[in-house]
């Protein structure tokens, strides 16, 4: 049975650095859950304090109904995929799996079975006779991920089980990984610094910064209503605007900025204040280049200039007259994706027309 995990007001310091800061956390039983945040910012060490490789200098951890915060890692039920296979390069794929289960004194007869389980889980019948070096990077990592499967563990703990891939295998194994977990029904943490990892195929994840969670919800949550500022601007890219409440009518906003009045419609409407001084979150592909349908609010007249051609995108550069006479530009730059572009690229500047809909402007508290 999958179970639940609990980070009680979590503390680590190292240096007199709080590391990780006052983190309470509840996963679900069987969530495949994501610790997501830049380098540094406290995941991984969340992640051990979980796994009882380090210890809380303050707070608790649970694994269902037991505080494990003082429990040695091998007595907490859960197995661990590190950013390194550290597979046995002498041992095949099923005596690197069986490693564990021999260490534990398992019966041969259930270890064969269980062995046997989890090589037909992770897809590797084929090759279980086989040793390390003669697998690809993807099929190495199935093998870390079967060898810490076949003990049964409470909870799988990932961390950065992807970062030596390549691009390829890393999109591949994206759902493989899912697939494994919840075949398995496990409860999985997975730690990752790279967000197309956590929002295509994650449960529900969690952004960190400087020890501190700044958000949790589910990767659409995440994305569509980032809490603030850094949330917005880790989990893909945004365009910030300042600006001026001028106008709270129900759940709509309108916005003063230096470019004109924006309109927003959002669930925090009832929390904003005539006056207050706020940013606006705008996603690049959310504009619209061309023209608007009539009466539409958020239009403006611009010049498109830097566009790069991606593939499945083209990237713009869009100056937007700035019609505040205080400002210390002429122009304010928003970034724009022209999503499945039938043109190359825009060579030089042209004249446009951007809109996009209130929406898409997500209202931020300044």
């Amino acid at each position: 049975m999958p179970v639940s995990i609990r980070f009680n007001r979590v503390t680590k310091i190292f240096d007199g650095e709080r590391v990780v800061d006052d983190v309470s956390l509840n996963v679900n039983p069987g969530e495949l859950f994501f610790l997501l945040g830049p380098s540094g910012c406290g995941k991984t060490t969340l992640l051990r304090c979980l796994a009882g490789f380090c210890r809380p200098d303050e707070g608790s951890v649970h694994v269902g109904d037991r505080d494990v915060t003082q429990v040695p890692p091998h007595k907490r039920d859960t197995g661990m995929v590190f950013q390194s296979y550290a597979l046995w390069p002498h041992l095949t794929v099923s005596e690197n799996i069986a490693f564990g289960l021999e260490m534990r004194r398992v019966p041969k007869s259930e270890l064969k079975r269980r062995v046997a389980e989890v090589i037909e889980l992770v897809r590797l019948k084929d090759w279980a006779t086989q040793k390390p070096n003669l697998l690809s990077g993807g099929q190495q990592q199935r093998v870390a991920l079967a060898r810490a499967l076949v003990v049964r563990p409470q909870c799988l703990l990932l961390d950065e089980p992807l970062s030596n891939l390549d691009a390829k295998l890393r999109l591949d194994m994206r759902g493989e990984i899912r697939r494994i977990c919840k075949e398995a029904g496990l409860t999985a943490i997975y730690v990752t610094h790279d967000q197309k990892e956590a929002l295509s195929i994650a449960d529900r994840l969690a952004v960190m910064e400087k020890g501190v969670i700044q958000q949790v919800g589910t990767p659409l949550d995440v994305y569509l209503r980032p809490a603030n500022m850094f949330v917005a601007s880790f989990i893909g890219e945004t365009n910030f605007v300042a600006g001026n409440i001028s106008k709270v009518d129900d759940q709509q906003l309108t916005i003063r900025t230096a470019i004109g009045d924006i309109v927003s419609r959002t669930p925090h409407a009832t929390h904003c204040c005539v006056g207050e001084n706020v940013t606006l979150s705008i996603r690049p592909e959310t504009l619209q280049l061309g023209n608007s349908p009539p009466a539409i609010p958020n239009a403006f007249k611009g010049i498109v200039h830097d566009s790069v051609y991606l593939g499945e995108f083209a990237q713009h550069q869009v100056n937007l007259s700035v019609t505040d006479a205080c400002a210390d530009s002429e122009f304010m730059t928003l970034k724009a994706f022209d999503m499945n572009p039938r043109i190359v690229a825009r060579d030089g500047t042209e004249n446009a027309q951007v809109w996009f809909d209130p929406d898409d402007v997500v209202v931020l508290k300044t």
